[in-house]
């Protein structure tokens, strides 16, 4: 039986430049009327970033077989030769000739207040990338285009591929019906705490209502660890101990691909959770969504050390 997981989502670039001031010393609120400023940003780091993208490589990281699936642009031959590099098969992101890859860019001050602006390019056309025929043991549908979203979730539905639904970042563009629509083709919703509660809002149910209609719920709640919801109750997972704090970009990405490994290895949903926190823990303390490198060695002992599961990785 195949282990891949198609991995359907964004793809980008994230441009993130620190403005080493306050933006409240340069934006004041008596001249919004007519807003012209310009932030010196000694510092710029580019990172490999996008939902896909990060939840392959923290997939590939426990030896899983992702299979991203995504559009990028002309720009995005570095990205695809990482990809290789790491023994990703790249076999299903579109490369767009006239578009470019998503990007994100994002300016900090020096008290953490961030001005961003993304750019969706190929995104928007994600839709057009047919995984119609594609065989695979699991699925994630992470943010992307809407269209892209629901095209990639009928067609898994379609060809009985289970998935996850990940609503994320994409949440402003899902009201109740959607969300219905969505999570009737879905096997399992993951959420983070305030997207939990927006979506219990819209559909006008609580979560363990939602949860009865599905293979689970899982809701990430930060330092607090996750929720598992299923038809039998709620389980609490408490977060694994970290010793330092860098930068959450990406850690719900981390967690979706310890969930991920977990159902594609048959694993009880609560030591699949537990790996997913386990792989939160690790991005937590690394900058970027793609700097981290535990080695299976390490998440192997970590797992044990602070949930008691055990679990060998391929070598």
């Amino acid at each position: 039986m195949s282990k891949e997981v198609l991995v359907c989502g964004s793809i980008a670039f994230d441009s993130i430049a620190v403005f080493e001031g306050r933006f409240r010393d340069h934006i004041l609120a008596g001249n919004l009327k007519s807003l012209s400023v310009s932030f010196f940003v000694p510092s710029l780091r580019k990172e490999y970033g996008g939902c896909a993208g990060n939840i392959a490589y923290n997939l590939k990281l426990l030896g899983g077989h992702p299979v991203p699936v995504g559009t990028v642009g002309q720009d995005a031959d570095d990205y695809l030769q990482r990809m290789r590099a790491m023994g990703i098969d790249t076999r299903m992101v579109r490369v767009l000739a006239d578009a470019y890859t998503p990007q994100c860019y994002i300016t900090t001050d020096q008290d953490g207040n961030q001005i961003a602006s993304f750019h969706p390019g190929a995104m928007l056309r994600s839709a057009e990338n047919d995984i119609s025929g594609q065989t695979a043991a699991w699925a994630i549908v992470s943010p992307d285009a809407k269209d892209g979203m629901f095209a990639h979730a009928q067609r898994l539905h379609a060809s009985a591929i289970p998935f996850v639904f990940d609503l994320g970042q994409a949440m402003p563009l899902f009201d109740g019906d959607d969300l219905r629509r969505m999570l009737g083709m879905a096997s399992i919703l993951t959420a983070n705490d305030y997207e939990a509660s927006v979506i219990v809002d819209r559909l006008g149910e609580p979560i363990e209502s939602i949860a009865a209609g599905l293979q689970a719920v899982v809701v990430t709640r930060g330092g607090e660890g996750a929720s598992l919801y299923t038809s039998t109750g709620r389980t609490d997972i408490a977060a694994m101990p970290v010793t330092k704090v860098v930068d959450p970009t990406g850690c719900g990405d981390a967690h979706r691909a310890g969930l991920l490994y977990g159902l594609v290895n048959d694993w009880s949903l609560r030591d699949a959770c537990c790996l997913a926190n386990v792989m939160g823990g690790f991005k937590i303390g690394s900058q970027g969504p793609q700097n981290h490198q535990p080695s299976r060695v390490d998440v192997a002992h970590a797992l044990q050390a602070h949930y008691g599961v055990s679990a060998q990785f391929p070598v």
